[in-house]
């Protein structure tokens, strides 16, 4: 399955301590990762890892960091031929401090530099034209969004979108483009504000959120519902997908984890997908840093009710 994946991509760096000190003290690191990271990057390692052939369309710089997040992207199995390197700019850089109860604090260097423009989707049409499915999120800017929804859509490619678009005026447009919605317990009620007028609380009302939002555009919606899980409806069914058992050390990288396992499994339907999603994302959250360790046995073998 070739998936294109619009998104992100820095440097990223996990740190874990037991506790984040405050003004005028340090703390001990207990653990450091340094990796290509970044959402549009982790997506796309876990497709590779779970058996997809993705292409990575995004900005970095022109520094020497650049050289190394591409390296390794490429050692991920990821076709790095639409990545945009930016003159001028620096490649972003993420730092995530994760406490001793796994709460995340992120420090952001993410110059205007390396945010995706319609001319950077523009230059990887090759890219779509081979495309089975394009997943793109929804931090990068509307104009390049929707030049990639609709670049998917014309190849006849399934169209993923991830998050919630801030601005509430797009996101009728945005449903109308899209196969799959998939959004987190914050976005989804972003979605339930601008579609419905209600919050989220509970399964039901995610059920219901989702409901509304399917007859706007997608055949496939699904949404963060707090501690009951996750809900998935489509045309004939609906489902809840409780959270998988895991030790959770730090949840970055959760989410694209649970979107990258979704779009792997699509061929074996809408329920089997985000139960797989849900799988690969309570993998992934058992260790420090988002970079996602999976492979489609274990995925598989989790997944099952």
């Amino acid at each position: 399955m070739d998936v294109v994946v619009i998104g992100q991509i820095v440097r990223d760096l996990a740190v874990r301590v037991d506790e984040v000190p405050g003004p005028g003290s340090a703390a001990p690191v207990r653990e450091r990762i340094e990796v290509l990271g970044g959402k549009g990057a982790n997506q796309a390692v876990a497709l590779a890892q779970l058996g997809c052939r993705p292409a990575l369309v995004g900005v970095v710089g022109d520094d020497r960091h650049a050289d190394e997040v591409l390296a390794r992207a490429v050692e991920d199995g990821i076709d790095t031929t639409p990545v945009v390197r930016r003159s001028g700019t620096r490649t972003g850089l993420i730092i995530d401090v994760v406490d001793g109860d796994g709460r995340w604090r992120y420090l952001q260097d993410l110059p205007d530099g390396v945010l995706l423009t319609i001319a950077d989707v523009e230059a990887a049409a090759p890219a779509f034209d081979a495309a089975d499915a394009v997943v793109v999120q929804l931090q990068q800017p509307l104009p390049a969004v929707c030049e990639a929804a609709d670049r998917g859509r014309r190849a006849g490619a399934t169209v993923v979108l991830d998050g919630a678009p801030p601005d509430p005026g797009a996101r009728s447009d945005l449903l109308a483009r899209c196969d799959v919605l998939r959004a987190d317990d914050s976005e989804a009620a972003l979605w339930a504000g601008a579609e419905v007028g209600a919050e989220i609380g509970a399964a039901s009302d995610a059920l219901r959120v989702a409901r509304a939002l399917l007859v706007r555009g997608p055949w496939m919606v699904v949404l963060g519902a707090g501690s009951e899980g996750n809900v998935v409806v489509w045309p004939d069914g609906e489902a809840v997908i409780p959270l998988g058992d895991a030790d959770v050390v730090d949840t970055t990288g959760g989410g694209d984890a649970f979107t990258a396992g979704i779009v792997a499994a699509l061929h074996e339907g809408p329920e089997t997908a985000a139960r797989r999603g849900s799988a690969a994302a309570a993998l992934t959250v058992g260790h420090t840093g988002g970079r996602p360790r999976l492979s489609r046995e274990e995925v598989a073998q989790r997944a099952r009710p």
